[in-house]
């Protein structure tokens, strides 16, 4: 245990000196450039909450939408309506997105949904809620909830300028404790558990582990952390809808940080991030201001996905279990 906990030790070091190193990056990138550092800080945010689940415990997930959407609607909802502080409404959203999960989780175990069918189930209840939020007048619908815009900066409704650099520092605070308590986790008796359940649950169960039980933590977990960053993403933006929030879309934006760097991994959703999103903008930027040998593609609608996918699929290709868990398995062959 000892050696668990010098190597957990060791990877708390590493986010520090990776935390400390960005801290500075607001203070010497501006505008668009810091927008787009916000976005990698979100989506590494998801990953990591995703990779609870998806990656650790084995549990595929394309519904994770469902905790992103409760935790933006939840803290969303309570500003705009009651006034309350979306660090409150954080909170909020982070339990009862954990208790969704949990809820939704068990009812899935307990019929033995695997593979495939549990995937496709989590789909099916982010997609309930979807249908469920857009229906609720409460909520304003269709049309979703726009946060409204304070006259000053204030950190108890966690809203600065837009030169200020508070909002990176958040989302960064955010990821490191999200980044930190899967490190814990993970290095843990309790994590060690439901690596042991992905691995054989027939074999772990054997051996006294309580397989749906830990299961069901790892869902509740993902579920919250994801919902922290929903909140986040709210205040950043100002705006969500429910097909913003609970959309397949959004499920996808999720899961592809995790993928692409490398599931099962402590740093892959990390490196996916930082990967991912400024692929994208590249990709983007071809198309609006493309150079003179491709002026062809200029304006064309759908061009950047269709390039951006191809450059996934490479990617995975080449690299079958991520960035960082293909590139950290051959340096330790």
């Amino acid at each position: 245990m000892s050696t668990v906990l010098r190597d957990a030790r060791g990877q708390l070091l590493v986010l520090a000196g990776l935390a400390a190193l960005l801290a500075t990056v607001p203070f010497w990138l501006e505008g668009s450039a810091r927008t787009v550092m916000i976005r990698i800080i979100i989506s590494a945010g998801v990953g990591v909450g995703w990779n609870v689940m998806g990656g650790f415990a084995g549990q595929f997930s394309f519904g994770h939408a469902a905790y992103f959407g409760i935790g933006a609607y939840s803290s969303a909802y309570l500003l705009v309506d009651h006034g309350i502080s979306p660090w409150i409404g954080m909170a909020v959203g982070a339990v009862l997105a954990a208790a969704f999960g949990a809820l939704t989780g068990w009812l899935s175990f307990r019929y033995r949904l695997r593979g495939a069918y549990f995937a496709l189930a989590t789909f099916a209840f982010a997609e309930m809620l979807r249908l469920v939020v857009q229906g609720q007048e409460w909520l304003n619908g269709t049309q979703g909830l726009q946060v409204p815009v304070l006259a000053e900066s204030s950190w108890w409704m966690l809203q600065f300028s837009t030169t200020s650099p508070n909002y990176f520092l958040v989302g960064l605070g955010l990821l490191v404790v999200l980044q930190a308590i899967t490190i814990l986790l993970f290095h843990g008796r309790r994590g060690m558990f439901i690596v042991a359940v992905r691995e054989d649950e027939e074999g772990a169960e054997a051996s006294g582990v309580d397989a749906t039980a830990h299961k069901v933590m790892a869902v509740a977990v993902s579920g919250a952390m994801t919902a922290v960053m929903g909140t986040f993403f709210v205040q950043v933006f100002f705006f969500i809808d429910p097909a913003l929030a609970f959309g397949p879309a959004e499920s996808v934006a999720i899961l592809l940080p995790a993928v692409v760097g490398g599931t099962g991994t402590l740093w892959g959703p990390i490196v996916g991030a930082a990967i991912l999103i400024p692929l994208g903008e590249w990709t983007s930027k071809i198309v609006r201001d493309p150079p003179p040998f491709l002026d062809f593609v200029a304006g064309r609608s759908g061009i950047d996905l269709m390039v951006f996918a191809t450059l996934l699929i490479l990617i995975l290709l080449f690299l079958p279990k991520g960035v960082y868990g293909s590139l950290a398995e051959r340096f330790r062959r």
